[in-house]
């Protein structure tokens, strides 16, 4: 049984939030008054996953896409206004991390990705720290690097062909991070694998010399949430529970 207040300073400083000039709060963003022990972790604090830890006994949430970003209508209404009444109803805190939580070198989205698939870390694609670079043990070809990720995030990736017959050197970026394929490229890297794609990622790829793979957003993003809240469950003695809500972006 643990206080919100104590799990969220333990967290803010593991992530290191104070590196980062992000695009919403992160760390406590609703304080429920409940002692912890049970946390339940996913990707979105959308409606379906909070139903769904309430369900579960979940006195915590921690998510990587939590709510008040930057530009958004300040106002509590429709959809946010359900969100948070389900929240102070149930007395349920809200703990969310984005950038922290893509960055972290063992916890990350990013660093879990590379752990899922095989990649050995060689450095990073961006000097925050935010996407990583690396390599397979083995060259291998698109089509085998396209099954590799569908059999390790349980969908078919979008293929943009582009690079060598051979892959050897990848850079990584899960989420929305397919602008960052100029790095990759600028790189010289074979590969470069993300979460979306936009319509110029197709043209970047084919005219820059580099495959590219879009393994979706939320597939891309599970394991960050999962592994920092078994981490805070093992510091703190708590119960800990993944929940994925099913997205196919």
């Amino acid at each position: 049984m643990t206080d919100i207040r104590e799990i969220a300073r333990y967290a803010d400083e593991l992530l290191e939030v104070g590196r980062f000039a992000d695009y919403c709060p992160n760390g406590l963003q609703v304080e429920g008054g409940r002692p912890v022990r049970l946390l339940a972790s996913g990707v979105t604090a959308s409606r379906a996953f909070i139903e769904a830890a309430i369900d579960q006994g979940a006195d915590a949430l921690l998510v990587h896409h939590g709510y008040f970003w930057k530009g958004e209508d300040a106002r509590i209404t429709g959809m946010k206004r359900e969100r948070l009444r389900l929240l102070l109803a149930h007395d349920v805190s809200l703990l969310a991390y984005h950038l922290p939580l893509d960055a972290h070198p063992e916890l990350g989205n990013n660093a879990q990705l590379a752990a899922r698939l095989g990649f050995s870390v060689e450095g990073v694609l961006r000097e925050d720290g935010i996407g990583l670079v690396g390599s397979v043990a083995e060259p291998v070809d698109a089509e085998s690097l396209g099954a590799r990720l569908e059999a390790a995030l349980g969908r078919a990736p979008l293929w943009v062909e582009g690079g060598p017959a051979r892959i050897r050197r990848i850079g990584w970026c899960t989420g929305a991070a397919q602008g960052f394929i100029d790095q990759a490229a600028g790189l010289g890297l074979d590969a470069y694998i993300s979460g979306e794609v936009s319509e110029q990622t197709v043209h970047v790829a084919r005219e820059a010399g580099i495959h590219y793979f879009a393994a979706g957003h939320h597939a891309t993003e599970r394991d960050g949430a999962r592994a920092l809240g078994g981490r805070l469950a093992d510091v703190f003695k708590l119960q800990h529970a993944f929940i994925d809500v099913d997205n196919p972006a």
